[in-house]
């Protein structure tokens, strides 16, 4: 799932939305002493009405019957941030890695340390780092890693051996070259897509550039090593090696044909079934790779945890469920059903994943992933930043300026 999804503001009032929560939490408010019984799990998007395929087998393992609520992302914060206020609410919640320092703030989410030392598939070296990072806040652990997602390089193969690369570009330089060789093929023809709507994209350049993003928790987006990613995102859009603005196309066209019209772009996991599902006689001509490399080439740490509510009743069964849903097999089997990427280390030695070239890459890059600064306020300051590049790119402005304005407003977001 995608993790830069913006953050909804609270539009509806509490009393709309309790009515719909009462018959499906666990606190009080109005539940049935059936549902009392009933294990209750929410979940966000329409992958989540998989999840009854496996639940079956839980509860014939433990006894504990479980209900399971799809929360459309468009509103799920709203929905949230509901239960919270009212303390009614899910036993287990699936939450987005974006969103748990603002909820384990809130006091919404139960420390699960204890349950991690209880289960052996619970405990920390099991997953990939960089998803464990989004569980963790003041050395206590708040949720488990469910399904991950990073960011990789697509590229069509057959496109850019014709401009001299038999493999991906590997470093900064080399992806600046081959985006230029490529934009050269002709009128409409570019290099790369650098997605100007894509919050991570210049915190995940300036990292690989050597930026902390945060030093003491202040922010250090005016420095060189930002700066400068900023700058080099900035130039593929200058030089014509990236379209400037939205072409209003999708990836069925602009990745398709001959001489693709853009050959490269950064996206994620969901974007391989895309690619699979959507773009015509492209098979065995793309691949992904993982990111080119400046001092690094980390990429971004996404995806979504289970955790516990603060407020459930029920916190040992949903601890159980949880350790289910984190085995490897099942996990697997989650992949099979979503296409979500399993977080648990283990899932990933199963043949069908290893001789995967698309599986294996996203292995590769998750194992050099971390995730966006863990801080409550990052989500506005990521759509900040967008705002400001919108300035660099399309509006002419220079970038010192903008990034010095940029850490100003960062700053004061910070110290609210």
């Amino acid at each position: 799932m995608k993790i830069s999804k913006k953050l909804c503001l609270l539009g509806v009032t509490a009393a709309m939305t309790l009515g719909v929560l009462a018959g499906c939490g666990s606190g009080s408010g109005g539940n049935s002493a059936k549902d009392d019984k009933v294990l209750n799990i929410w979940g966000m998007g329409e992958e989540v009405k998989q999840l009854s395929k496996m639940t079956d087998k839980f509860t014939d393992e433990t006894g504990i019957e479980v209900k399971i609520q799809s929360i459309p992302w468009s509103n799920a914060h709203d929905k949230l941030l509901t239960a919270v206020a009212s303390k009614s609410g899910p036993d287990v919640l699936q939450m987005g890695t974006t969103w748990m320092p603002e909820f384990q703030k809130a006091g919404a989410l139960a420390d699960m340390s204890k349950y991690i030392e209880k289960y052996d598939n619970l405990k920390a070296e099991n997953f990939y780092h960089g998803s464990v990072e989004t569980t963790k806040f003041d050395d206590k652990y708040y949720g488990i890693p469910w399904a991950a997602e990073t960011r990789v390089l697509f590229y069509r193969t057959d496109v850019l051996e014709k401009v001299g690369y038999k493999e991906a570009p590997k470093t900064w330089e080399e992806l600046e070259d081959a985006a230029k060789k490529l934009a050269a093929r002709g009128d409409d023809k570019y290099g790369i897509n650098v997605d100007s709507k894509e919050q991570t994209l210049g915190f995940m350049f300036a990292r690989q550039n050597g930026s902390p993003l945060l030093e003491d928790g202040k922010p250090v987006f005016n420095q060189k090593p930002f700066v400068d990613a900023v700058s080099y995102l900035n130039d593929f859009i200058q030089k014509g090696y990236s379209p400037k603005e939205d072409l209003g196309l999708d990836v069925s066209q602009t990745f398709s044909g001959d001489d693709a019209m853009v050959p490269m772009f950064i996206s994620g996991p969901w974007m391989a079934k895309t690619v699979k599902d959507t773009v015509k006689d492209v098979e065995g001509k793309w691949a992904i790779a993982t990111l080119p490399k400046k001092e690094n080439n980390t990429s971004s740490m996404g995806g979504s945890n289970l955790t516990i509510f603060e407020y459930s009743k029920k916190k040992d069964d949903a601890a159980k469920f949880i350790e289910f849903m984190a085995r490897p097999e099942n996990q697997l089997e989650w992949m099979k059903l979503t296409d979500a990427l399993p977080t648990a280390l283990k899932a990933w030695e199963d043949e069908s994943l290893k001789s995967d070239p698309v599986y294996s890459v996203f292995n590769e890059q998750l194992q050099n992933s971390e995730p966006m600064p863990l801080i409550p306020e990052f989500e506005e300051i990521a759509q900040n930043y967008l705002k400001h590049f919108e300035q660099i790119y399309l509006g002419g402005a220079d970038v010192q300026k903008e990034m010095d304005a940029f850490n100003q407003e960062s700053e004061a977001t910070l110290n609210k």
